[in-house]
């Protein structure tokens, strides 16, 4: 902050809690033709009249003790422009130190698991529980709470995987991340009529009607175009992270529209990596929950 905005800040600031002083000080002062202390004010609604009564003496001090409190709380914590505070309070120190507090009382507790082998840990009911609300807190969000996914986000609960379903491949995928990418192949699939018989043969891989004629057509553009990631088969690859295309797991939604919009303008996934923010021994136990899930 500039020293033109830092004193602006400080004298804002200070300005309106001494503001409020003056003001409770001003209103307590008589005034020419005011009613004597006790006296009707004139002002009478449904038969109430109102005295002239002095606030009471509990509400001033309270009031006094609200400005004192805010002047003591600015000497000591940030909140007057760039002065930092006299105990130099910051809220990442607060929160290392809440981090560190947490690590040294459960920090323990995550390394007793971290040595058992994930397959191990699916079968144990408290790793789990331990697991589901490491879920519930980090992954719910896109994945949803039942973990069977959302539009973009993939089903945690079915056996399918884009990246594999091992232990060690869902491990990896916490840990490190993934960045998935669909190309646009509109404009290489020659347009609308391209794309179209691109989707009707890439349904007819999961077992659905289509016209056979117009499949006929995409299957040889999806052997030029596709196979290179999904196989020829469409049976997709997982060291590319390109999907199954002869199951019925999707993610983006399997209509017809869904496909074609997928083949034509692409999609970007990313699954964020969570290595530095939970740390391995977390991740083991995250991934022995997503792993039960699949392996019942």
């Amino acid at each position: 902050m500039s020293s033109f905005w830092n004193w602006w800040v400080i004298g804002i600031t200070v300005a309106n809690i001494l503001a409020c002083f003056w003001l409770i000080k001003w209103t307590m002062k008589s005034r020419p033709g005011e009613a004597a202390e006790g006296d009707v004010t004139g002002h009478v609604w449904d038969g109430l009249e109102e005295l002239n009564n002095p606030l009471p003496r509990w509400w001033l001090w309270l009031f006094y003790g609200t400005l004192i409190f805010a002047f003591a709380y600015l000497a000591l914590y940030p909140g007057l422009g760039n002065f930092k505070g006299l105990l130099g309070w910051t809220q990442e120190n607060q929160w290392e130190a809440e981090m560190k507090a947490a690590e040294a009382q459960y920090g323990p507790i995550f390394k007793k698991f971290a040595s058992q082998d994930i397959e191990t840990l699916a079968k144990d009911p408290e790793a789990l529980d331990i697991g589901r609300r490491l879920y519930l807190n980090y992954c719910a969000l896109c994945h949803g709470s039942d973990a069977q996914g959302a539009k973009g986000f993939p089903n945690l609960a079915d056996d399918a995987w884009m990246y594999g379903g091992t232990p060690e491949q869902i491990k990896a995928s916490i840990l490190n991340g993934r960045n998935g990418v669909m190309p646009a192949l509109g404009a290489a699939l020659g347009g609308d009529e391209g794309v179209k018989a691109v989707a009707a043969y890439v349904a007819s891989l999961s077992g659905r009607k289509v016209d056979p004629a117009l499949a006929e057509k995409g299957k040889e553009k999806f052997a030029a175009a596709c196979a290179a990631c999904h196989m020829p088969d469409g049976t997709g690859n997982e060291a590319l992270g390109a999907p199954n295309l002869t199951d019925k797991s999707w993610i983006y939604g399997s209509t017809m529209e869904s496909i074609e919009e997928t083949i034509r303008n692409g999609r970007q996934g990313k699954m964020p990596a969570h290595k530095d923010f939970l740390g391995e021994d977390k991740v083991h136990l995250l991934t022995a929950y997503i792993y039960s899930l699949s392996h019942k």
